[in-house]
């Protein structure tokens, strides 16, 4: 069993399915979870990285060691409560510096009921998951320092993982509301949607709110509906289109009832468009297969091509699951692809108005690199509402 301990007293450790242990500081709630860990390599953005639905049922470790630097505000949430498991960090976080910051990264954390830990050799932990893959581990915060770290190690080697888990309904909305609040703007904040051009329904399978925002800001007057919402209820709303938003867990068993519902709407001949766990489940509903990735993408500095213009996009990514490009059948065209590793990107139905990417177009880290697919998304909407 290996060790990685820092030089003052651990209240916080993180033990891996094979028996190695990282003790640190612990700050934020106390408490115990067992969890998969990935790393995201973003410079910026934990707030939204803790509460984006994506990341349920992991804890993240951030190669960038000062978090925390910026403190937390009431804006940056990407939904109303922490998602993420955890967080493990380099440095312990300081003071706030940001004229947006009303709260610590710390208090938050304790108010909202999520473990952390410093003083962290995340280069470390990193190399790990790179070498070996996303592991399970179990994950303490105990401020009198007492672990059982034989029982930490069975309970992470003891962890299912996330193949086979449908996380999207802990995760959707427990019923339908409407969004019409758009993207944030100087010095006003959040400006609403006043003068939509669009219906759209969005299903929910872990939406973030700055898609939404988004969506409105392309001229949609956007309806969420719950991820287990059927073609029926989509199609009572009379949308000119519909989205499919990004969301946690393998896509292949929140397939079983999603993908049904998407073929249904796809034969509707309604404009679609899919991001993360939509684009995934849209590569399902077309007849090509998803894989689980080693350690997957997560970041906020992954480039990717866009063979429809032949442009390079500087992309946001946050997925452990991946569309296999090779299994993709006729009549449904590679759009956008990896170029850290060659892995798929993006999908088009030929001949229609259908398309989906793996990378968050929202997460802004171009920072306007990838706005484009939004307005194509209104685009098609406004082609179809335009013939007689």
């Amino acid at each position: 069993m290996t060790m990685h301990a820092p030089q003052s007293r651990p209240t916080a450790c993180l033990a891996l399915a094979d028996g190695t242990v990282f003790y640190g500081r612990g700050f934020g709630a106390t408490g115990e979870v067992v969890a998969e860990l990935c790393f995201n390599t973003a410079m910026t953005g934990y707030q939204e990285v803790m509460t984006d639905p994506s990341y349920a049922g992991q804890v993240v470790t951030f190669t960038f060691p000062h978090i925390g630097n910026t403190g937390t505000n009431t804006e940056d949430d990407e939904t109303a409560d922490p998602v993420a498991a955890g967080m493990v960090v380099k440095w312990d976080p300081t003071a706030p510096s940001s004229w947006r910051s009303t709260q610590t990264l710390q208090n938050w954390l304790v108010q909202r009921g999520r473990i952390a830990m410093g003083g962290v050799d995340t280069r470390r932990l990193t190399r790990a998951i790179r070498q070996q893959g996303a592991p399970h581990v179990a994950f303490s915060h105990d401020p009198e320092g007492n672990f059982d770290i034989t029982a930490l190690v069975e309970k992470a080697r003891g962890f299912a993982g996330l193949e086979g888990l449908d996380l999207a309904r802990s995760v959707t909305c427990a019923q339908s509301y409407r969004w019409n609040e758009m993207r944030w703007a100087w010095p006003d904040g959040y400006p609403q949607q006043t003068d939509p051009k669009y219906k759209v329904v969005a299903i929910d399978y872990g939406a973030k709110r700055n898609i939404l925002r988004c969506l409105a800001s392309a001229g949609c007057d956007v309806t969420v509906l719950p991820a287990t919402a059927t073609a029926e209820e989509v199609l009572a709303h009379k949308p000119d289109g519909v989205f499919l938003s990004n969301g946690p867990g393998d896509p292949a068993a929140t397939g079983i009832y999603a993908v049904p519902v998407i073929q249904d709407l796809i034969e509707a001949d309604l404009p679609i468009f899919g991001i993360c766990l939509g684009h995934q489940m849209l590569a399902l509903a077309l007849g090509g297969k998803t894989v689980k990735m080693s350690h997957g993408h997560h970041g906020a500095n992954h480039p990717v091509k866009d063979y429809t213009t032949g442009k390079v996009e500087i992309t946001s990514m946050n997925h452990g699951f991946a569309v296999d490009g090779q299994s993709l059948p006729d009549g449904v065209e590679e759009t956008h692809v990896s170029l850290f590793d060659g892995s798929n990107c993006g999908i088009a139905l030929k001949n229609r108005p259908v398309f989906s990417v793996q990378h968050h177009p929202e997460a802004s880290p171009g920072p306007q690199d990838s706005f484009y697919l939004f307005e194509r998304f209104a685009d098609y909407m406004a082609a179809k509402t335009a013939v007689p």
